[in-house]
């Protein structure tokens, strides 16, 4: 019954104004916020933004907290396969009659400020607004000592900013959202640098010029610190191991050595990073070095689905939500360096407001085969649009077309089966990748 609870919260959420089409406004969340009390206030946060390796920093940063003993909430977005994924507390998808017992609680409040909005001629809250809301409300409910919050899309009117961060962390900032954000890096990071609130700590990955300038700005007018990768922390050098990587890192406040993280791709040790020096700037100011064994087991446990995620042996099948160019080099890049596979066909599904052949262009050199198809979403591009696109960048007869995403894992499969050092990766969209989850655990390829 619980599980049909938390279903209804979703099925609820599905009928306001969907994430695709972000209403660029913080006021009524706010207004919704104030009437709850602002339960944004009673715990501190660790904000996050960027375009690529959002999510995985938060993991990682939230499990650094959680290895000190803290009782922690991540939001993160979107789901792959359950909306409890995006409200974790303590390490946990939220359960669903705690996530019911909450949403009931905030009804009321989502009633008048919708009824407001409309009113005024208005759309009445979005499925994120309203989520946020939700989000920020279960942590205040749990209680949480610290949130890490990732950015839905932007920055400043996202509406996770009407919380105020301690810490403001920036993942690298590449054009992604042009229709949302704008068409430059420059106005892009300017949105995105509207988290940093007066006297923050900033920490951000290296960026390209325009983006760090925009973040550089809006840091000085805050009156916050910043800290940059590549001078005040450094990757220092990632090794592969068996099941993921030793990395080495030189943080704001001390220098970790040989630490392994479970994860796969220098990206990985690169989102691992930040985290790093997010923790040490949130937990002691960036004057304090972490404790090494607690460090340890901290990134020892982090996860990060989704995110070269193997999902079966025999043959292998790996499963990564790369959705624009800039992750697909990095999912490229890691193919080759983490792992030993002779050929790979790719299982590519991409949404319309993506960049589709920066994406496949991306993945063609590490790349035997395409089996072109498209997940559930409404927005995905049909399937001959996007072949006919795959075969123009590489070849017909390495282009394969299927109408169901299950008959292009099959067919996957079998030709991977064939020869012992071939693999699946499953890429292009984090709903495709969400679906052939499930695919996966129903069909136990973990275990054949």
């Amino acid at each position: 019954m619980s599980r049909e609870a938390g279903d209804a919260v979703f099925a609820a959420l599905l009928q306001r104004v969907g994430e695709a089409a972000p209403r660029p406004r913080l006021e009524p969340t706010r207004r919704v916020m104030d009437l709850l009390g602002d339960p944004q206030t009673s715990y501190p946060i660790i904000h996050v933004a960027g375009t690529n390796g959002k999510t995985s920093t938060s993991r990682i940063a939230e499990s650094i907290l959680r290895a000190y003993g803290l009782r922690t909430g991540l939001l993160t977005s979107p789901h792959l396969v359950r909306l409890n994924e995006r409200i974790v507390i303590d390490g946990q998808p939220i359960g669903d009659e705690t996530l019911a017992a909450n949403w009931q609680d905030i009804q009321p409040y989502l009633a008048m400020v919708d009824s407001e909005l409309l009113a005024a001629g208005d759309v009445a809250l979005t499925f994120f607004e309203a989520l946020t809301v939700l989000a920020f409300a279960c942590f205040a409910d749990a209680p949480v000592d610290v949130a890490v919050i990732e950015v839905g899309m932007g920055g400043e009117w996202d509406s996770t900013n009407v919380a105020d961060g301690q810490v403001a962390v920036f993942t690298p900032i590449a054009l992604d959202h042009m229709n949302r954000l704008g068409d430059t890096i420059a106005e892009i990071a300017r949105t995105k640098s509207g988290v940093i609130k007066p006297a923050a700590a900033v920490v951000s990955a290296a960026q390209l010029t325009a983006a760090r300038s925009e973040i550089e700005r809006a840091a000085g007018l805050s009156e916050s610190t910043l800290a940059v990768e590549g001078e005040a922390f450094e990757l220092l050098e990632s090794k592969v191991a068996v099941g993921g990587q030793l990395i080495s890192v030189r943080g704001i406040a001390g220098t970790y050595s040989e630490i392994f993280l479970p994860l796969y791709g220098t990206h990985q040790a690169q989102n691992a990073t930040l985290a790093i020096a997010a923790v040490e700037s949130f937990l002691g100011g960036g004057s304090q070095a972490l404790v090494g064994d607690l460090l340890a087991e901290g990134l020892g446990t982090a996860t990060s689905p989704g995110r070269l995620q193997l999902v079966g042996t025999d043959p292998t099948v790996l499963v990564d939500a790369a959705h624009n160019p800039h992750g697909a080099a990095a999912l490229a890049a890691a193919l080759q360096e983490y792992f030993d596979f002779d050929e790979i066909v790719a299982v590519v599904g991409i949404l319309a407001d993506k960049d589709a052949r920066g994406i496949v262009e991306a993945l063609a050199p590490r790349v035997a085969r395409f089996h072109v198809t498209q997940s559930n979403s409404e927005r995905s591009v049909s399937v001959d649009t996007l072949a006919d696109m795959v075969a123009e960048c590489t070849s017909e007869e390495t282009t394969f077309r299927f109408d169901d995403p299950a008959q292009a894992l099959d067919d996957a499969r079998e030709w991977a089966a064939e020869k012992p050092k071939r693999a699946v990766i499953v890429t292009g969209s984090i709903t495709l990748v969400g679906e052939v989850l499930t695919l996966a655990e129903a069909g136990e390829w973990m275990t054949k």
